[in-house]
């Protein structure tokens, strides 16, 4: 598995600001991914102050007991029982969070960490960084199925918006901390809060870049959104369904 690892090596560049960086790792029986990954963030943010958030949702698992015991790599785990879901995990996340910066991303290897220096070195000038599959320079390395899903929907999501962010649905994301002083990602079946929520940005006048990288499959365990062509449907559909409400709520 090891080959499939994207050779991603951008670096932060020499600045004044070292600000504390929290990177949320939203966690649900990940056990076979999530100490590589905590190596990886480790490793790719050695040269700045950091905090790595694994949040749980009380994997059976256990994936948060592997966290727990990862040592001398800032790592915070927060087990959480009830209320559970992907993006109330991502929220507690942010909710918990001491840096200036937040990144958050998916906890099974498909999006680089070593990618996080790059996106955090646009919070500079920008409010929010998106990790881009679908601007020019980015690709999606899934099976043809899912792909043509995702740009389906991305596409119908910039038509029927008007609004120029090519990937809507990245789920690889940083941001200033204070772009939630006014600013909370809506409740979601799927990832369709990722929709909302940048297009809330820039409703408000929140300055979004995009970065194109490379997205891969999952490195190891079972996708919990892949499935057969009915469940891909039904997945499309929610993430319809939330676009048209954007559009058209008064």
């Amino acid at each position: 598995m090891k080959d499939r690892i994207p050779d991603v090596s951008p670096s932060f560049e020499t600045c004044a600001d070292i600000s504390l960086v929290s990177v949320i790792l939203p966690t649900y029986n990940e056990a076979s991914n999530i100490v590589p990954l905590i190596n990886r963030i480790h490793t790719a943010l050695e040269s700045r102050p950091k905090e790595i958030l694994v949040v749980d949702d009380n994997s059976p698992d256990r994936t948060w007991e592997l966290a727990q015991q990862v040592t001398g790599k800032d790592v915070r785990v927060i087990r959480r029982t009830s209320d559970r879901g992907l993006v109330k995990s991502i929220r507690c996340g942010i909710e918990n969070s001491l840096g200036k910066y937040v990144v958050w991303m998916d906890a099974d290897q498909s999006m680089p960490p070593e990618f996080i220096p790059l996106l955090v070195n646009e919070l500079k000038d920008n409010d929010i960084a998106v990790a881009s599959r679908y601007v020019k320079g980015g690709k999606d390395q899934r099976p043809l199925v899912r792909l043509i899903t995702s740009r389906m929907i991305n596409l119908t999501a910039n038509l029927m918006l008007n609004f120029n962010v090519l990937d809507l649905t990245s789920g690889f994301i940083a941001a200033r901390k204070e772009v939630f002083n006014n600013l909370s990602l809506a409740d979601s079946a799927y990832g369709e809060y990722c929709i909302e929520f940048l297009y809330k940005a820039g409703k408000q006048g929140k300055k979004i870049k995009e970065i194109p990288y490379s997205f891969i499959d999952r490195l190891e365990g079972t996708s919990k959104t892949a499935g057969s062509i009915s469940t891909l449907i039904r997945y499309g559909a929610v993430y319809f369904k939330r676009v048209i409400n954007l559009r058209f709520r008064r």
